[in-house]
């Protein structure tokens, strides 16, 4: 065979390999078009309106979404409710806003779920269903903790999605998004699911799922689905700069999702675990210094009068490493498994305290509307002060204890050059702990300051307008 003839040959053997693969990559992709047909006739499209008197409208000029481009990333609620701009109305009358969401069929008879802030401050809720006739909905009952509102129409035999089981999905698997963004009903995107657990700004209780399924204003409160045409979210939040959609976005777990529609529909309203402290994560020189082997648990920072944890013998400075046999990798793992519990419930702790391990069990508290409270700290009274850290320190008043429910511990008056400054303590801060031992008076301030290691992490509790924190540092000299 001569060498052009051999050349050919290869050529040819290399275009039917590169035609096999392609053939072989389109092969695995997934078809959705038999979920979309069995799956869309459940998708609704939600408007709702609200009643603007003359003076507010007015003041608003016809809102519009910042521009966020050039600040920091930040989280935020890509389906706010917009206020378009309208010719302005005879004095006394009202104006209406209106708002595009949407939602999901979840029974037969009529109830339906979205988002809660889709319908919230609403005087009229309208469904849209997939054949474009519509019917006004009640409002059952709305969650803003969990982002969660159950809606009610008055109808039978309504087509509905399949419920799906959110804690069975895996990084990596495909998920599609049915939705109305910009208004555009049922459009359909895919993607896959990029982690899960994810805990959001002010979002505590909520383990999302991520995904980088393409989601937009007008997706919000849609229904998440997987390969089997189950329900698996709730489509919620996005990560943005420019208000679009970036490749992240959040979903509420049906799992989670699912329970709160059952106590709306039960009793109105959402009760959730409690152990009334507050907690930071545990970085490496904390775990240092707390004698872990590694980063891991949520480290308690403080712990609020006749709470849960204060009562069932949690202390400040454990790190709880597990609950109910379940690991906490991390802090924020704590609330997720805490919010899920009733309140009654026995919760079994793994903590580590002073470089022990111990097992506590408590009672779980149900979370109060409010449960922020503590007052913030100023001092006057003997002085004291270390060369070693920057500080000048005094006594707490018997009437600053009483309000920070303290024993002991002392308030900066001062910060010097030193370490202090570097790690940003401030005048009116106060310290509770300093390389785990407690600071009673500016007496024992000074003697532990004067014996801590070098080269080697310190741990340092302070309150800071009654927010507890532990913070670390190392000493060079």
């Amino acid at each position: 065979m001569s060498m052009p003839s051999l050349k050919l040959c290869w050529s040819a053997l290399l275009s039917v390999l590169l035609l096999g693969q392609a053939v072989t990559a389109h092969a695995e992709l997934p078809d959705f078009t038999e979920l979309v047909k069995e799956a869309s006739p459940a998708v609704v499209n939600i408007s709702t309106r609200q009643k603007i008197p003359d003076n507010v409208a007015a003041n608003s000029g016809g809102m519009s979404v910042p521009d966020l481009e050039g600040l920091p990333p930040m989280f935020r609620e890509f389906f706010e409710r917009s206020i378009p701009r309208q010719p302005s109305a005879p004095k006394g009358h009202q104006r209406e806003a209106q708002s595009l969401g949407s939602g999901f069929i979840i029974s037969s008879d009529g109830y339906i779920m979205t988002n809660n802030h889709v319908i919230a401050d609403a005087d009229e809720v309208v469904v849209r269903l997939s054949d474009r006739s519509e019917l006004e909905a009640k409002v059952v009952g709305a969650d803003p903790r969990s982002d969660v509102a159950l809606l009610k129409v008055d109808a039978k035999d309504l087509p509905t999605v399949r419920l799906g089981k959110s804690e069975d999905l895996q990084v990596g698997e495909w998920v599609l998004a049915i939705g109305s963004p910009f208004g555009f009903d049922h459009s359909v995107t895919a993607g896959i699911v990029s982690a899960k657990g994810r805990s959001l700004p002010n979002e505590s209780y909520v383990p999302f799922i991520q995904t980088d399924v393409a989601i937009n204003p007008g997706n919000s409160g849609g229904p998440l689905f997987n390969l089997q045409g189950e329900v698996v979210g709730i489509n919620s939040q996005i990560f943005t700069r420019s208000g679009g959609f970036m490749g992240l976005s959040f979903a509420i777990p049906m799992s989670v999702a699912m329970d709160v529609a059952d106590q709306l529909k039960n009793s109105g309203k959402v009760s959730r675990g409690w152990l009334g402290v507050v907690i930071q994560e545990v970085n490496k020189d904390l775990a240092e210094s707390f004698g872990l082997e590694k980063p891991a648990g949520a480290l308690v920072a403080q712990i609020l009068d006749d709470g849960p944890a204060a009562k069932g013998g949690l202390q400040v400075g454990d790190v709880i490493l597990s609950l109910n046999g379940k690991p906490i990798d991390m802090s924020a793992d704590l609330p997720h498994l805490v919010g899920a519990l009733k309140p009654g419930e026995k919760a079994e702790m793994d903590v580590v305290r002073e470089g022990d391990h111990k097992k506590l069990t408590l009672t779980i508290g149900s979370l109060p509307e409010d449960s922020e409270a503590l007052a913030s700290a100023t001092g006057q009274s003997a002085e004291s002060h270390s060369n070693r850290l920057g500080v000048k320190v005094v006594e707490l008043s018997a009437e600053q204890k009483k309000g920070l429910d303290l024993k002991g511990g002392v308030v900066i008056s001062e910060v010097l050059d030193g370490p202090a400054a570097l790690i940003g303590l401030r005048p009116g801060d106060v310290i509770t702990h300093l390389n785990n031992e407690p600071i009673l008076k500016a007496s024992t301030f000074e003697k532990v300051a004067k014996a801590l290691p070098k080269d080697r992490s310190v741990s340092m509790r302070v309150l800071r307008k009654g927010r507890a924190s532990f913070i670390t540092f190392k000493l060079s000299e």
